[in-house]
């Protein structure tokens, strides 16, 4: 059989503290240490610890040429070879291995951006699990004063003051934008405001042809090389003549794509999930989940230091541009990238190395409650 290492591995050596009670005991230092190490291959996308014959092994075989799997047992142990294989950092003859890890090479991930995507991505996640913060009250008495909202270079007598702006016609969306936290659950979105919102957010307001069969999109945020691979995935939970369920925002049709039908208490346990517990969310009768189509933003910037980069601030481009949209409309909006990936990627039915889930926002009406604390200007 012929083998060849994962295409994307970085290995970790961790090390873990206890108290060596013999030690203490005996009158010396009473913490200990031990190593391990724990190897991170995206096309896994779950830790897996390994020996240090193991870690030998993989950083003697390649990835990119194949080599026979005698002489690499010959040459690390058979026993080591087995593992790896086993658990997919060898890659052979295994299609569920193989699948993967062709899949990863063929979308030309920056080794660094696709392991800090894939260790990232929660599942399941609650607040009882880590979504919960102190107020800020404790967290001063905790951690002290946090730094402060401003830096300054130079003195104020240095400083250049700039005149104040006149008041203009962007002025009054721009100060009535802020996260909405406490939604009536009730409220029903009109369907003419659903569309506005997707044709205007995340909607082509035109398409190029820059070479054969090589189209730009036009849209009213920008996007690195106008690729604009950001996809607007929809859970609608109320919204006039649309069923409750998932879809798909098609951005060149303005059309939504059924993809899976549901009641309202499956939307409402779904919500919940998407955005991992923060139920000040979840009554907002529409959610868009952000997934860049990775494949789209790497096919010009392959292997790139920035691509990574780029595709999440095209991600903020959009809700920044939705959250205006809603303002406009007389609707609190957010946006939350503290979402459960994972279950987001099941229901869906996205590829993590294919589909990469940033963030998901929302909008509907205010309950005009202040069970949660909401930011808004006062002037």
């Amino acid at each position: 059989m012929l083998i060849r290492r994962c295409a994307v591995l970085f290995l970790e050596p961790r090390e873990d503290l206890d108290i060596d009670w013999s030690a203490l005991f005996a009158g010396d230092g009473p913490l200990g240490a031990s190593m391990r190490w724990m190897a991170l291959a995206p096309h896994l996308g779950e830790e897996v610890e390994v020996s240090p014959d193991e870690v030998a092994a993989l950083g003697g075989i390649g990835l990119t040429l194949w080599q026979e799997s005698a002489d690499c047992a010959q040459q690390y142990g058979a026993a080591a070879i087995a593992r790896l294989l086993e658990c997919g950092l060898l890659i052979g003859d295994d299609a569920r291995f193989r699948e993967r890890d062709e899949t990863l090479r063929s979308q030309n991930w920056r080794p660094l951006s696709a392991a800090a995507h894939m260790f990232s991505r929660w599942g399941d996640m609650r607040v009882d699990k880590g979504m919960q913060f102190p107020s800020f009250e404790e967290l001063v008495v905790s951690y002290g004063t946090p730094p402060g909202p401003a830096i300054e270079r130079c003195t104020e007598g240095e400083s250049i003051a700039l005149p104040y702006p006149d008041r203009a016609r962007l002025d009054d969306t721009l100060f009535q934008r802020y996260t909405g936290r406490n939604f009536d659950p009730a409220a029903v979105l009109p369907i003419a405001t659903v569309a506005r919102l997707l044709q205007r957010a995340f909607g082509s307001q035109g398409e190029r042809e820059m070479a054969p069969d090589a189209f730009v999109l036009k849209k009213l945020s920008p996007s690195a090389g106008g690729l604009h691979p950001v996809e607007a995935y929809v859970l609608a939970q109320r919204v006039e003549g649309i069923a409750p369920g998932l879809y798909h925002y098609h951005p060149v049709r303005h059309a939504l794509e059924p993809l899976t039908a549901m009641d309202t208490a499956q939307t409402a346990e779904l919500a919940m999930r998407m955005v991992a517990d923060q139920d000040w969310f979840v009554d907002a009768p529409m959610m868009v989940v952000l997934a860049a189509r990775v494949e789209r933003n790497f096919w010009k910037y392959r292997n790139h230091a920035k691509a990574y980069r780029a595709l999440l601030l095209d991600a903020g481009h959009l809700s920044q541009t939705f959250y205006l949209l809603a303002s406009e409309a007389g609707m609190p909006a957010f946006v939350t990238a503290a979402v459960n990936e994972i279950d987001i990627e099941r229901v869906f039915g996205l590829d993590p190395l294919k589909d990469m889930v940033i963030a998901v926002c929302g909008c509907g009406q205010a309950s005009g409650a202040q069970d949660t604390v909401e930011l808004r200007y006062e002037p």
